[in-house]
C-alpha cells in the first residue's frame, strides 16, 4: 500500500513538472510577444496610437467573447487533448505573421486577426490550466503550487520582455515573434506527453445540463459568495488598470520618453520582477498576516509605487517607471495567488472550471476595454496625461476591497459571525 502511495505521488509530481515546463516555454514566447507584437505595429506599419491600443485589445477580448463558455468547453472535453489544440491554434495565427512580412503583405488587419486568435485560445487554454493544477496536487499544496506557477510566470514576465527587446534590436520586431511560434510548438509537444486527466477530477458530468444552465450555475456561485464577489470586482478594476498600462506605455515610452527598443523592453520587464518578488513572499505573508489583509495592504501599496511611472521622460528618469511597474506588479501577483487559491479550495470540484471561468470572463474582460480607453485618452489627452491618469485609475482596486466585507476579515476563507443568529458560517 505504501509503494502504491508513493508511485501515485511520483506520477503526480511528474505530471506537475512536465506541465509546468509547458507552461514555462510558452510564457517565454509570449512575454517576447509582449514587446515585439506593437513594435511591429509601431515600426514596420507606423501604426497610430489608437491603432496599437486596439491591437492590444484585441489580444485581450477574447476574454469577453469566451470566458463563460470556456468553462462550460473545458468540463466537456478532454483536458489534455484542448490544450495541445489550442497551442497549436496559438502557433499557426502567430507564425503567419512573419510569413506575411517575408512575403511583402503584412497587414494591420492581418495584425489584429492573429492577436484576436491567440486571445480566444488563450482563454480557453488559461481556463484549463486552472482547473488542471487542482486535480494534481493536494489542496494543502495549492497556495505553494500557485506561488511557484505565479513565481515562475513572473520570471518569464522579466526575462521574457528583455529577451524580446534585444531580438527586436538585433533581428527586428517580425523575427522575435518566431520565438513565440516555436514556443507554443514546444509547449504542444509537452502536453502531449503528459497522461490525460481523468474526468472525475474535474467533476465533469457532459450531457447532463444544457449549456447556458451550467454557465448560469458557475456564474450564480460567484454572485451569492460573500468573498468571491468583492475579489472578482477587485480583479477587474485591477486589470482593467493593467490592460490599459500595458497597451499605452510601450508607445510611451518610445514616442514620450524617446527608448530604444531593448530600453523598452528592460522596463516593461520590471513588472516581471516585482511580480516575481509578490509571488515569492506571497505564501509567507498570508500565512502571518491573512489572506485578507494582505491583499488590501499589497494592493494600496502597488497602487501608490504605479504613480512613480509617469515621472519617466527620458533616460535618465527611467528608473522612476522600473520601481513603479515592479511595485504594482508585485502588489497584484500577491492579490491574484491568495484570490486564485482561494477559489480552488472553497468551489465545489464540479464547478471549479466554470467558477474560474465567471471570474475570468468579468475581470479578464477588463483588459480590452482597459487598452481600448487608454488609446482614446492617449489621442485626446496626450500621452503623459493619459499615462497619469490611467496610474490614478490602480487606486479603484483596493478601494473595492476596502468597501466591501473583505475589510473585516483576517483570512479570505474564515468563518464570520452571522449577525442575525451569532453563530459562526463558513463564507461560503
Amino acid at each position: 500500500m505504501t509503494d502504491g502511495i508513493a508511485k501515485r505521488t511520483t506520477e503526480a509530481s511528474s505530471s506537475f513538472w512536465r506541465f509546468w515546463t509547458a507552461t514555462t516555454v510558452s510564457g517565454v514566447g509570449s512575454a517576447v510577444t509582449l514587446v515585439a507584437l506593437p513594435l511591429v505595429a509601431v515600426t514596420v506599419l507606423d501604426a497610430s496610437v489608437i491603432q496599437v491600443s486596439l491591437l492590444a485589445a484585441a489580444g485581450q477580448i477574447g476574454w469577453l467573447i469566451l470566458g463563460l463558455p470556456a468553462g462550460v468547453i473545458v468540463q466537456r472535453y478532454p483536458l489534455r487533448r484542448l490544450q495541445v489544440i489550442t497551442d497549436l491554434i496559438r502557433l499557426v495565427a502567430l507564425a503567419s505573421v512573419p510569413v506575411a512580412w517575408w512575403l511583402g503583405h503584412l497587414t494591420y488587419t492581418h495584425l489584429v486577426v492573429a492577436a484576436l486568435v491567440v486571445g480566444l485560445a488563450t482563454v480557453v487554454f488559461d481556463v484549463g490550466n486552472a482547473t488542471f493544477l487542482p486535480a494534481i496536487i493536494d489542496k494543502k499544496d495549492l497556495t505553494a503550487r500557485n506561488g511557484l506557477m505565479s513565481g515562475t510566470l513572473s520570471v518569464t514576465q522579466t526575462g521574457g520582455p528583455s529577451l524580446g527587446g534585444l531580438l527586436v534590436q538585433v533581428s527586428g520586431p517580425v523575427g522575435a515573434l518566431c520565438v513565440d511560434a516555436v514556443s507554443y510548438l514546444v509547449s504542444a509537444l509537452t502536453l502531449r506527453s503528459l497522461p490525460e486527466v481523468p474526468r472525475s477530477s474535474t467533476g465533469a458530468s457532459p450531457g447532463r445540463a444544457r449549456f447556458t444552465q451550467q454557465i448560469r450555475e458557475g456564474w450564480d456561485f460567484v454572485a451569492r459568495h460573500p468573498v468571491m464577489m468583492p475579489c472578482m470586482w477587485w480583479a477587474t478594476a485591477t486589470n482593467f488598470a493593467v490592460g490599459s498600462l500595458v497597451a499605452l506605455t510601450p508607445t510611451y515610452l518610445v514616442r514620450e520618453a524617446h527608448l530604444s527598443p531593448l530600453m523598452v523592453g528592460l522596463l516593461v520587464a520590471a513588472d516581471g520582477i516585482g511580480s516575481l518578488v509578490g509571488s515569492l513572499v506571497a505564501a509567507r505573508l498570508a500565512t502571518r498576516f491573512g489572506t485578507a489583509r494582505i491583499m488590501i495592504l499589497a494592493s494600496l501599496v502597488g497602487a501608490v509605487l504605479a504613480t512613480a511611472m509617469p515621472l519617466t521622460v527620458g533616460l535618465g528618469s527611467a528608473l522612476f517607471f522600473a520601481v513603479g511597474n515592479a511595485g504594482y506588479g508585485a502588489g497584484v501577483v500577491i492579490g491574484s495567488i491568495v484570490t486564485r487559491t482561494h477559489r480552488q479550495t472553497e468551489s465545489p470540484p464540479e464547478l471549479l472550471s466554470r467558477v474560474m471561468a465567471t471570474v475570468r470572463f468579468v475581470s479578464w474582460g477588463a483588459l480590452p476595454l482597459g487598452a481600448a480607453l487608454s488609446g482614446l485618452l492617449a489621442a485626446t489627452a496626450g500621452l503623459r496625461p493619459a499615462l497619469w491618469l490611467l496610474c490614478a485609475c490602480t487606486f479603484l482596486g483596493p478601494a473595492i476591497l476596502l468597501l466591501s466585507g473583505v475589510r473585516g476579515r483576517r483570512d479570505l476563507s474564515e468563518k464570520v459571525a452571522d449577525p442575525q443568529t451569532g453563530s459562526s458560517a463558513a463564507a461560503a
